[in-house]
């Protein structure tokens, strides 16, 4: 009697080859190569530490919502939906990305793998129509600022869990950069640290998502802050978890203005936060406040 064949050891079993295929994460003969390899090890290890995030907003909600923000090529927002949506028979994952070809072709992967808890939306994450309340929101390498401004949606939409995984990140290093004699003045102590181009880069990477960690600490947000995955899968390795507990935090408030303050920067996630948003009145209360 033939025996079956064996599933490469490799191929995650939470996922049907046909939705791998499509995604281009297996080869024609069913193998893996090793950038495909390499992408399922970072997606598979984030969706694990989404694990808790996600059995929380579906026991706790009846319709929970789920953004991915800067989707890409929506390889975590639809193994995300197939691995948890699809049997929960509940919830709705958004999918945001900007490039409209990008966007119709992770559609068509979804409706052919019979993914209907999946909405694409085609367009920035600033201007994206989503609900008033949001539950959780992930960005997985969403460009330089982008990563900011899924950190603000989640923030404005009381998002009870967040994660986000930064990708190139330049804009406080042009900060620091464009800064004047006084400012160099009034912060000597500290300008070793990034007067060359190579240090600024990576100082400035560093300081901005020490300033986004801080930012949902201050907004209410419990925060890890750890790696995604070994540096042989990827450069772009730090992850942010935030889970809300409360409304907001005043000393993690004085310590992100101290910090600001210091190094005379003021990063896209700040801006947004300091600018009203004509589709939030109010930062919905904790659900796990007394």
């Amino acid at each position: 009697m033939k025996k079956p064949a064996r599933r490469p050891p490799e191929r995650p079993p939470d996922f049907p080859p046909s939705l791998l295929h499509a995604l281009h994460l297996l080869t024609r003969d069913g193998a893996l190569n090793a950038d495909a390899r390499r992408k399922l090890k970072q997606i598979e290890h984030l969706l694990t530490l989404l694990t808790p995030a996600v059995t929380d907003v579906l026991a706790r909600f009846g319709d929970p919502q789920i953004v991915d923000a800067g989707a890409g090529k929506a390889y975590l927002g639809l193994m995300l939906a197939q691995k948890w949506l699809r049997g929960a028979e509940k919830g709705r994952l958004f999918a945001i990305e900007s490039r409209a070809d990008l966007a119709a072709r992770a559609e068509s992967i979804a409706r052919e793998a019979g993914l209907d808890r999946v909405t694409f939306v085609p367009t920035t994450i600033e201007a994206a129509p989503l609900p008033e309340r949001l539950h959780l929101v992930c960005a997985l390498h969403a460009c330089d600022t982008a990563t900011d401004e899924a950190l603000a949606l989640a923030i404005r939409r009381g998002a009870d869990h967040v994660a986000v995984v930064p990708c190139c990140q330049a804009e406080v290093a042009r900060q620091l950069a464009a800064q004047g004699p006084g400012d160099r003045a009034r912060i000597e102590a500290v300008t070793p640290l990034y007067r060359h181009a190579w240090h600024r880069r990576e100082f400035g990477a560093h300081l901005t998502n020490v300033i986004r960690a801080l930012t949902l600490e201050a907004h209410g947000y419990q925060i890890t802050v750890t790696e995604l995955a070994g540096w042989e899968h990827s450069l772009k390795n730090e992850l942010i978890l935030g889970r809300r507990v409360h409304r907001e935090s005043r000393p993690a408030r004085a310590r992100l203005e101290q910090l600001l303050d210091t190094f005379g920067v003021r990063p896209t996630l700040v801006r947004l936060l300091e600018t009203p948003h004509e589709t939030t009145d109010e930062t919905p209360e904790c659900p796990n406040s007394p």
